[in-house]
């Protein structure tokens, strides 16, 4: 079958290992000095692994594989322990994989093993078992427009929010309108969530004091090829090093196979929209 499955670069693995860890399905090991994908059997294709390589030597791809094998997968796991089991469901419900998640628990039920759903597992720093990092969809008050006198209600949809903490194939992303928006941008507008970030899935980023910028280019690569967003909106401070997070968004619309809208939208140090430009117009499916 062709499905979604991680590729490991060997020519840019290390073997550093970081990449092991946030695998929630322990399909990743390092054998002959490089990280490599044990099974397709292993592998859900999610992409939790995605951002966490400081090579960037992991990509999600589209290939004949063997499918995906929960059962197997339990069969792993069970024997590093409750905090590894409960990573992998915490992922499994992250990502609204409810039929994985089904036949996770069978399993365990199977097994006589009693670990309840949504527990957080002690000194786990996996990225969907730390509660900064874990995802989580936002449902939204019927009345959006709030009002001067009362509370404007928030327009986030979504948790995280900051690039590197994304999973690009979460479902809050997919289809979606992307706001990619500078660190300072949301401080300098007081119409923030009402003018711009309404209706749109929020990533932010620092171009000038966040690291890993090849990481960024391919997390945005893989919205647009993967989660097949509709359109990127980036929103910066017209301060000249803020103009590195147009070139990352530009970057990895070179380097995507699918051709999406990216719209420019600069704002000033007092809140006022300097400039607003579509970059790029043209789209693909």
């Amino acid at each position: 079958m062709k499905r979604k499955i991680i590729n490991i670069d060997e020519e840019k693995c290390t073997g550093c290992g970081d990449c092991i860890p946030n695998c929630p399905e322990g399909a990743i090991q390092i054998i002959d000095g490089k990280a490599r994908l044990i099974s397709d059997l292993f592998c859900d294709g999610l992409g939790a692994c995605i951002g966490h390589c400081p090579e960037n030597a992991i990509t999600v791809e589209e290939r004949e594989a063997q499918p995906y094998d929960e059962e197997m997968v339990m069969e792993n796991i069970v024997r590093h322990g409750e905090n590894t089991i409960q990573a992998h469901l915490n992922h499994l419900k992250e990502h609204g994989e409810t039929e994985y998640l089904k036949q996770a628990l069978c399993f365990l039920e199977e097994k006589g093993i009693d670990i309840k759903l949504n527990k957080e597992p002690a000194g786990h720093h996996h990225g969907g078992g730390c509660p900064g990092a874990r995802a989580m969809s936002f449902s939204q008050p019927d009345s959006q427009e709030g009002s001067e006198e009362g509370n404007r209600p928030s327009q986030l949809s979504h948790w995280p929010i900051q690039l590197h903490l994304i999973s690009p194939l979460a479902p809050q992303f997919q289809g979606k309108d992307v706001l990619l928006s500078a660190d300072c941008v949301a401080y300098t507008i007081g119409d923030f969530h009402k003018d711009f970030l309404k209706g749109k899935s929020l990533t932010i980023a620092c171009p000038k004091l966040d690291s890993g910028k090849e990481v960024y280019i391919e997390k945005l690569r893989a919205l647009i090829d993967h989660a097949k967003i509709n359109t990127i909106t980036v929103m910066t401070m017209e301060v000249p090093c803020c103009s590195g997070l147009v070139y990352l968004a530009e970057e990895a619309l070179r380097s995507s196979e699918r051709h999406i809208p990216l719209k420019h939208i600069k704002v000033s140090l007092k809140g006022e929209v300097l400039e607003e430009e579509w970059i790029s117009e043209k789209t693909e499916a």
